[in-house]
């Protein structure tokens, strides 16, 4: 039995038991921080790579010595190595040991890889208040600032560094970075340059010259330093995404592209190759790719105004100008004082028919920045829609004074008047550009221009030469006609069109009278003949209208899914008599005057029973030179061929035969241009009686009416009738020889003939 504490002791001491053998044995109290051996280990262990089991050795002996900086500062330091999370590590050595400036350096160092650079600054400041000759901590604290736009004060950071160690190649490189930002080039070329004579093999340093090189417009030692970047380094992503910024600025957009894509192959989720891309794209005729660039860009960082607007623009040349008008102002959110973005808006609405809204952005850029030369074209083009053609070439005139190198001010102001002899500042101006690398767009633009230069002052020869180049080049964008398709399309409306099916559509139509359509070729006379019926009061001209294209594509669609076609028709008058009444709500007639609803004819006529079809009809060479000579959206195939117009023009008889035939007279008008042009106002009064609607003179005075027109042939309504335009094709006789079938389908006589 255990004797009792005050028990005598077993053992024959004499003591009692508790005194003696019965004594409990004392366990030492740890040190309060653990012995430089401990320490010493762990620093072995790290020191060799084994970060695991220094990290775990650290851990287990801070639950013995919780509050020892040291340990809390090496297992900071096996975290980091291994790239985990080691924040609240470094915070707690720094509260622990507030005078360590390794401490305070490791924990700015550490706060840098996250992004927290106000956070990281102080530590690194506090840094350098213990230790302020340390360059790492000098380097570093620079590119803080840097990152949070302080590059001016990051200047004497990196000077104080390199008067320490002159040969310290990072603060002499990053000297450089701050120049650069700081719009400062030539002082940043030295910096590179010394930098590269400490270190010669440093690539970074070698592609961050070209960089400078290429701000300075030196292209060719842009390319040189950059491709010198790359032999290096070929894994350096940012000397690929600079060498094709450098071949952009040379004109080769084919190699520029090249560079793009390889700086995505090594890194793909590079927003400014991504970006970059998506814009040079469009120039080499890759559109649908550019969207889906700029949409991944987008989805990395969507707080990048500057990739809305990249989608933007490619959306826009896309014509779809609700989608770019929604990216702009998005990027405005983001960005609210850019000009340039308020400007694109402009444009975008400009062509959604809302006038207003687009001077409003006009003025807004403007008020930004009044010599924007996108404001001030945009500015031009709203004056020229409303018929004011001195105040818009005064516009022009102010951009191409700010900006000789604009070439669409150069292309605008050739459109909205007949060009002379005496515009010798502005043939030299375009020949001048024409003479340089371009986008491709840019040079298209310039070459449409000097061939209407050409031809207004009847040098036919040189302005063919022209056109056809304009032409050459458009094809480019890769958007091929398809001559089968456009058969089947055909084929598709007159069998899918009949009289009877027609009238069996029209049980689901609309009985509304307000809709007038005037359909046609391009160029065959609509936009004339909708000016001189919206002279009219009781007319409303709602101009070029996309609702019907949309609308027979969900038609094709639902017919393909099986689905009853008819059931569509009601929600279709619906809509479009809506989008009717929000361009005009008192207007007896509006007239939707887009000339490729022709195609759309049949399921116009089943939506609205009683609305009027005026089809306009011209001279057929005219009308396919005419649209040879006109800057239309690549969108437009065919037009970049006589053949491929022939064979078009040739479709558009057959399925306009087609309407003739099933067609009451109550529905459908047939006038020449040539007709029109030698008697207007029998052919006026005409039309008026088709539409229901009593004389009125205005109507014949029609270039004097005050209402937008953004048609190519805005210029030409404001011109009182004349005959410049019959016959025109004669001066190109010798082209034409894809065209000159077509001399067959010719009307004879003053009124309409059959096709």
């Amino acid at each position: 039995m255990k004797p009792g504490r005050n028990d005598p002791c077993p053992c024959g001491s004499g003591q009692k038991y508790k005194r003696c053998c019965g004594l409990q044995p004392v366990t030492a109290s740890p040190p309060a921080v653990p012995g430089e051996h401990e320490i010493g280990a762990l620093v072995a262990l790290i020191n060799q790579g084994r970060l695991s089991e220094a990290e775990h050795r650290a851990r287990g002996l801070l639950k013995i010595h919780p509050d020892s900086g040291m340990l809390w500062k090496t297992l900071s330091v096996a975290l980091m190595r291994q790239g985990k999370e080691a924040l609240q590590a470094l915070r707690k050595t720094v509260e622990l040991m507030p005078q360590d400036p390794e401490a305070h350096s490791n924990l700015g160092t550490a706060l840098r890889a996250q992004g927290q650079w106000s956070e990281a600054l102080a530590s690194l400041r506090r840094t350098l208040e213990i230790w302020p000759h340390d360059v790492r901590s000098l380097i570093d604290a620079a590119d803080a600032m840097r990152a949070l736009g302080q590059a001016r004060e990051s200047v004497a950071l990196y000077q104080r560094a390199l008067q320490i160690d002159p040969r310290a190649v990072e603060a002499q490189n990053n000297l450089g970075n701050a120049f650069l930002e700081l719009g400062q080039p030539a002082d940043a070329v030295g910096c590179y340059r010394l930098a590269l004579e400490i270190r010669a093999d440093d690539a970074v340093a070698h592609c961050n010259l070209g960089t400078a090189l290429r701000q300075l417009g030196r292209l060719q030692e842009a390319l040189s330093s950059t491709q010198q970047a790359i032999a290096l380094d070929p894994g350096l992503s940012v000397a690929h995404h600079n060498l094709g910024l450098v071949f952009e600025g040379l004109g080769q957009r084919e190699q520029a592209v090249a560079g793009y894509r390889q700086a995505l192959a090594l890194k793909p989720d590079y927003v400014e190759a991504l970006n970059n891309l998506g814009r040079v794209l469009p120039e080499v005729g890759e559109l649908d790719e550019a969207v889906s660039l700029c949409h991944k860009a987008i989805e990395l960082d969507p707080q990048r105004a500057e990739s809305h607007c990249y989608l933007a623009n490619v959306l826009f040349e896309l014509r779809r100008f609700d989608a770019a008008a929604a990216s702009y102002r998005r990027a405005l959110a983001l960005q609210p004082r850019d000009a340039l973005a308020h400007a694109s808006l402009g444009a975008a609405l400009r062509m959604q028919g809302d006038a207003a809204a687009a001077e409003a952005s006009c003025r807004a850029a403007l008020a930004i920045d009044p010599n924007s030369v996108a404001a001030l074209s945009l500015l031009g083009e709203l004056r020229a829609d409303r018929g004011q053609f001195s105040e818009a070439e005064a516009s022009f005139q102010r951009a191409i004074a700010i900006d000789p190198s604009f070439c669409f001010a150069f292309y605008s102001l050739a459109t909205i008047r007949k060009m002379t002899v005496d515009d010798t500042a502005w043939l030299k101006g375009t020949e001048a550009l024409l003479a340089k690398p371009l986008p491709l767009g840019h040079e298209i633009s310039l070459r449409y221009a000097l061939g209407k230069y050409f031809d207004d002052v009847k040098q036919y020869d040189e302005a063919f030469s022209h056109y056809r180049r304009a032409n050459e080049l458009t094809k480019r964008y890769g958007v091929n006609y398809d001559r089968a398709g456009m058969v089947e399309r055909v084929d598709r409306a007159v069998n899918g069109f009949d009289a009877a099916a027609i009238r069996r559509h029209q049980s689901h139509g609309h009985t509304s009278e307000r809709p007038v359509f005037i359909v046609g070729m391009l160029r065959s006379g609509t936009s004339l003949t909708e000016q001189i019926l919206a002279s009219h009061p009781a007319v409303f001209g709602a101009g070029e209208l996309p609702f019907w294209q949309s609308a027979y594509a969900a038609y094709e669609a639902a017919g393909l899914e099986g689905r009853d076609v008819g059931a569509l028709i009601p929600g279709m008058a619906r809509d479009y008599l809506d989008h009717l009444t929000a361009l005009s709500d008192d207007a007896l007639r509006v007239i939707d005057k887009m000339p490729l609803n022709f195609m759309s004819v049949g399921l116009i006529c089943a939506a609205f029973p009683k609305a009027r079809i005026i089809h306009v009809r011209r001279h057929p060479i005219d009308t396919c030179l005419s649209i040879y000579f006109q800057y239309l959206s690549h969108l437009h195939p065919y037009a970049n061929d006589l053949g491929n117009l022939a064979h078009y023009y040739g479709e558009y008889v057959r399925v306009t035969n087609h309407w003739r035939a099933v067609l009451p007279a109550t529905m459908l008008l047939e006038i020449t241009y040539e007709a029109l042009i030698e008697d207007q106002e029998l052919w006026t009064r005409r039309m008026l009686d088709f539409l229901g609607l009593p004389w009125d003179p205005h109507c014949l005075d029609f270039h004097e009416t005050d209402r937008t027109v953004i048609t190519l042939s805005k210029w030409q309504v404001r011109q009182k009738i004349h005959a410049s335009s019959v016959g025109r094709w004669r001066s190109y006789e010798k082209y034409v020889a894809p065209l000159r079938h077509l001399v067959e389908l010719v009307p004879s006589g003053g009124g309409p003939q059959p096709m």
